[in-house]
């Protein structure tokens, strides 16, 4: 079953249970967010990507530059362990790990979630990649993909138990945009996918078709 196929599974299964009003004002939030051009705004192909020094769940710092030394990268931007959708990406991409590496690329994931909850994902869904903690969204912001989650959506999460300020180690309620990136050895995008709609995602034969073409 594809990423695609199961995101859109889960979502309508989602939208079965949820209750109408919660589900308008959620989807009411999605549709401002798509409207306000954020995504628009992120990096794109052809520009450059800034580096980055980000803890493992292991403590370890984790550079861009010098896992690009080593082949090209591809960085995946989630919003955080609590959220479902990122969980069927997570597995879809560790699903085609090999096919990454066997290309001689690098899969890292990113989320504002501290190191503790990012090992927590990391261990939930046996991921044999860095899954990176940027605190504060400090990176995410340099790709142009965070926003702050609206005050109406604050309740409807923590009844959800998400509570994205326990999750990320501080009060901001500030995510990224899903965002993912194929970065050539040079630092220079050659894929970018980023949607304002949390159940879309990149595809990783999409991602492996990039690849190809640049070991071409």
């Amino acid at each position: 079953m594809s990423l695609q196929v199961e995101l859109e599974e889960l979502y309508n299964g989602f939208t079965k249970k949820v209750p109408p009003e919660v589900l308008n004002t959620m989807l009411g939030v999605t549709r401002r967010l798509v409207d306000s051009g954020i995504a628009e705004k992120s990096l794109k192909v052809g520009e450059k990507v800034p580096d980055f020094n980000l803890p493992n769940p292991k403590g370890e710092s984790v550079n861009l530059h010098s896992l690009l030394e080593k082949g090209p990268v591809v960085l995946n931007f989630y919003r955080g362990g609590w959220c479902p959708y990122c969980n069927l990406e997570l597995n879809a991409y560790q699903k085609h790990l090999d096919e990454i590496n066997d290309l001689g690329a690098s899969l890292v994931a990113i989320s504002p979630e501290t190191p503790d909850n990012s090992l927590s994902t990391a261990e939930k869904n046996d991921l044999k990649f860095d899954v990176l903690s940027d605190v504060g969204n400090k990176t995410a912001n340099q790709f142009g993909l965070v926003f702050k989650l609206p005050s109406e959506l604050h309740e409807i999460y923590l009844k959800f138990g998400i509570n994205i300020p326990k999750f990320n180690g501080d009060d901001s309620w500030e995510i990224p945009m899903p965002g993912t990136y194929v970065i050539d050895k040079d630092g220079t995008v050659k894929y970018a996918f980023a949607d304002a709609d949390y159940t879309k995602r990149a595809d990783p034969d999409e991602v492996i078709s990039k690849l190809q073409e640049l070991g071409d």
